[in-house]
């Protein structure tokens, strides 16, 4: 801004110094004077290509199975991945379930009274279910069932016992 300024006072016959231009805008002179030190990164295309080539073949290869396949340097597909924008859609996990667990809430509204929450989470792949009744304002874990198999009986027999307990309170 302050280069285009001193041109133009320049073309009309006027004569300002850049550091006059600088504190006159309020400006610090190294903002004009700076150049940075470091290039824009290049892709060579010789790189480029085949990799260009393999991923439009097999959209499903990652950087390292690309360099593996092509025998080049992991870091310099990585690299040439990150500056071309050419994104890999990541696989599901294999251990979805028995990895982390799976949490599904339900929400309800009794007649007789408190609003709860029916959560059912699959703690392993080959283990117990164990699903929870809370009650949403409170926090109050008004019933439980754990069982063998992750079904909609767990939840419901959990949510039976709430139910059951939540009328005795009410009663």
């Amino acid at each position: 801004m302050i280069a285009s300024i001193h041109q133009g006072l320049k073309d009309d016959g006027y004569c300002a110094s850049i550091s006059q231009l600088c504190r006159w805008f309020e400006i610090p002179q190294r903002t004009v004077y700076y150049r940075p030190m470091k290039k824009m990164p290049i892709v060579l295309e010789r790189l480029a290509q085949p990799i260009k080539q393999l991923i439009e073949e097999h959209p499903s290869f990652g950087y390292r199975t690309v360099a593996h396949l092509l025998d080049f340097n992991k870091n310099t597909v990585q690299r040439i991945f990150q500056l071309r924008g050419w994104q890999v859609r990541k696989r599901p996990s294999a251990c979805v379930h028995a990895c982390r667990p799976c949490l599904r809430w339900l929400r309800r509204r009794t007649s007789a009274g408190p609003r709860i929450c029916v959560a059912s989470g699959v703690v392993a792949m080959a283990g117990p279910c164990l699903a929870l009744v809370i009650d949403c304002c409170s926090r109050e874990l008004l019933g439980w069932h754990l069982s063998g198999s992750g079904k909609s009986k767990t939840a419901e027999s959990a949510l039976e016992q709430a139910l059951i307990a939540s009328a005795r309170c009410w009663a």
